[in-house]
This record gives C-alpha cells, structure tokens and sequence, in this order.
C-alpha cells in the first residue's frame, strides 16, 4: 500500500527539499498552498516599469512543477482574517502572526487529508530558524494546536523531535531523514546540490507582506484611522503600491510613483476619488476618506503636484474625479518637499 502526504508548499527551498526528502521514500507526495492575499510574489515587479526584468513566477507552482507533483492551491482569505486580526499568540517584529499562522495551516491541512485520505502532513519547519515559529519549544504548539500532534512531520528537522507516527510505523525511514537546526542555510544548500536541485527561491526569502516593517506600518495606520481592526483584499493590495500620505485623519493619499503604478491605480478610478495632472505629466493620486472640503481638496492637489514633472511650476493643472468619474479641473500651486510634515508619509 502506498501511503500518501500533504506537504505544505511556500514556494521556498525548505518545503521543495522537505517534499523531495519523503518522496525518495516511496511516498506519493501532493502540495498544497495556502492563498491568504499576503503572499502575492511578483506582484509589485509586474506593476512597476523598473521592475519589469525581474522574474515573475508563483514560487509555488514552480516547486511542484519541479518535484512533480499535484499542488492544490486553497483560497483563505477571509477565514484568515481572525489570524491576522486576533493572534492569539501575538505579533512578530512587525504584523506577522508566525506562529498562529502555522497552526491555522496545519489545521487546514489536517481537514485535507481527511477529506482526501492521505496519511500525514510535511512541512520545510527548521529547529531553531525563525524566532516566533520555528523555535524548539512552539513545534509542539503547533502539533497540539493544530490537532495534526504525530501525524505532522518535519523531515529538516526530524532528529531533533520525538518520532511521529509515520516513523514509528514504519512509513518513513527515520535515519534518512535530517537533523538541521538554526538559522544557517548552508545545510540546505547543500542538501539542494546533492539531491540536484540547483534553481529556487532565495533560501532566507518569504514573500508574506506581514514581515515587512513599512508594509505593516501601513497597516497599523489604516486600522488606527478606520478605528477598527479590518480589511479587504484590496486594501492588501493597495497597502503595496505608491507613495501613502496622510495629511489628516478624515483621508489618505496614494500617489503613484511611476507610469506602472498610474496604470494600476486606474483601475480603482469607480472605488475612489482620485487626481490627476493635466498640464504636466504626473501621478495619478487615490483618495481613501472624505469627503474631502475645498481647503482639503486643494491641498490634496498640490501634494500631488508636488510629484509631477510640474513640481517648480507657478501652477499646476489637476484633474479632479469622484467616484462617478464626475471631473472638474483645480488649479494649485505645488508643495514644497519641506511643506509635506515627515509624519505625513505612512511607513
């Protein structure tokens, strides 16, 4: 009987070689990933003009494509919402809710198999390699928490913890599997060369916007200025793209910071107000708030102006549109860098 595993596939090269580990054990492997809108890779390479060399792949699909295997991609977003908004273990350095974040997807996982009767769970989880997560004394938590306890199995770091149930029955070899700990990568570089593995990600990488400081800077200051702790898919988004700017604490500006951002930004032209230069080429600005009066509305023009190629013009011609794209044309003179407050620009 062949015996069957879910391995939780990040896209990193911890998860690949944890995969491939069991799979030279005759095991029939399948990936799953877990779509929680904050790990959106080459999303921002793909709207930026400058970025447009940079590769552009989901890290995910690729690994299994490498591996060979079947990768089930799972929509969670709203389901992950509580995670992100109630850790019940709290934050890392930034937004990052490492800890809770493992345990949901464990659990996720466990619901899966099943559903789908497999047999146990892999994660790419190293002893010792991230400080909220991955330390020796929260792999129990999430085991217990999760409900997966010895039916999840970390082949990295395996010599380091108590036998699981595939090891005890005899499923997986133990002693073919790994005792790596620490922050170190050099094993798992190593282990990538001899199993043949020579492209992946970058193996210290992690594509969850959550780590980020200005990202969750950002963040914190949307919840602060809605005065609850919520958000949508579009504000994950959005939280990623142009200049974020804060004058007041009835409304917020997103400018636009090149030709790839405008583009982008058009899209939300029916969801926001918005700004746009017409005497000089310039930004397209969002307005998230208001309604904005006529003392901030100009105001509002002329940071954008600020950022046009009319920044040292007497005046500068805008373009005003609400979100019935009824449009009225403003014209301000541009802010001076020293008019626009430090604390005004988010993260």
């Amino acid at each position: 009987m062949t015996r069957k595993a879910l391995a939780l596939i990040s896209g990193g090269l911890d998860s690949m070689l944890a995969a491939r580990l069991i799979q030279q054990q005759g095991i029939e492997v399948h990936g799953i990933n877990f779509f929680t809108g904050f790990c959106v890779e080459g999303h921002t390479h793909a709207i930026r003009n400058h970025d447009r060399k940079r590769e552009k792949r989901n890290n995910a699909l690729w690994v299994a494509e490498q591996l060979g295997i079947k990768l089930h991609i799972a929509d969670v977003v709203d389901e992950y919402k509580d995670v992100v908004i109630n850790p019940k273990h709290g934050y890392g350095a930034n937004l990052n809710p490492c800890l809770d974040c493992k345990v949901f997807m464990v659990h996720k996982a466990l619901d899966w198999i099943h559903a789908q009767a497999f047999d146990f769970i892999i994660t790419g989880e190293v002893v010792g390699q991230r400080p909220m997560s991955q330390r020796k004394a929260t792999m129990p938590v999430i085991a217990r928490e999760s409900g997966a306890d010895d039916l999840l199995l970390r082949p990295l770091s395996a010599k380091h913890l108590p036998p699981t149930l595939p090891e005890r029955e005899g499923w997986i070899d133990r002693d073919r599997l790994k005792d790596f700990h620490g922050r170190s990568r050099k094993p798992q570089i190593a282990l990538a060369r001899e199993l043949g593995i020579e492209d992946y990600a970058q193996p210290a990488g992690g594509c969850c916007f959550l780590t980020d400081q200005t990202y969750s800077v950002k963040l914190r200051d949307l919840w602060d200025n809605r005065g609850r702790r919520e958000y949508e898919l579009d504000d994950i988004m959005l939280l990623k793209v142009g200049r974020h700017i804060r004058p007041s604490r009835t409304f917020k500006l997103i400018v636009a910071r090149e030709e790839g951002e405008n583009n982008f930004l058009e899209g939300y032209k029916r969801q926001f107000a918005t700004i746009k230069t017409v005497s000089h080429p310039g930004p397209l600005t969002l307005i998230e708030g208001g309604p904005l009066d006529d003392a901030e509305l100009e105001l509002a023009c002329a940071i954008t102006a600020r950022f046009s190629q009319g920044r040292d013009a007497d005046r500068v011609e805008l373009r005003f549109s609400d979100r019935e794209l009824s449009t009225r044309t403003i014209a301000v003179k541009p802010l001076a860098p020293e008019q626009i407050p430090r604390d005004w620009i988010i993260g």
